[in-house]
């Protein structure tokens, strides 16, 4: 039972990933993403592979040292839980980049390696999504500050007339 349980934890993640990856700008993607329920399957089989070894899986959570958990990983059913609990993990994280992507831009061709990457070996992949964001959202900054800035907020106008109207809607709109 264990074994099914072991390969069953990936199992209601891997429609998650597969949207995320290979049909990112699909509209029901980004609300599947959006909802941390996704992770509601997966810890099910976290509890169901955990609860069993509770006693030892507490001892080593509460007191943790590298005996005890070589210890825990030698009961199939902890390291099965340990297993499911870093694919919900993982998915949570893999949602959560996702997200981060599609409001900073990042072209699928991007972000569907970094997802892949995210699956096999999520704190690499965490790395460099945080390289990647720090440097985006630098230069959305930059960009920020030398966009020009538009002709209704500037001193000197352009073209009185347009002016008296922009003029004319500022005064509403400090009025309202």
């Amino acid at each position: 039972m264990t074994g099914f349980l072991f390969d069953l934890s990936f199992c209601p993640a891997a429609p998650v990933w597969l949207l995320m990856i290979f049909a990112p700008r699909w509209g029901p993607t980004a609300r599947i993403a959006a909802s941390p329920l996704t992770v509601v399957p997966v810890l099910a089989v976290y509890l169901a592979l955990a609860v069993p070894v509770l006693p030892e899986l507490w001892a080593a959570v509460s007191s943790p040292d590298i005996d005890g958990f070589r210890e825990l990983t030698g009961h199939a059913s902890a390291a099965g839980a340990i297993w499911a609990q870093v694919i919900a993990w993982d998915l949570l994280l893999g949602q959560w980049m996702f997200l981060e992507a599609r409001r900073l831009d990042v072209h699928p061709l991007v972000t569907g390696p970094l997802l892949v990457l995210t699956i096999l070996l999520s704190p690499f992949a965490l790395l460099l999504f945080l390289a990647l964001r720090t440097v985006l959202t630098r230069r959305r900054r930059r960009g920020a500050a030398r966009a020009p800035i538009p002709l209704r907020y500037r001193n000197t106008p352009a073209d009185p007339e347009v002016t008296s109207v922009t003029t004319a809607e500022h005064r509403k709109g400090s009025q309202s």
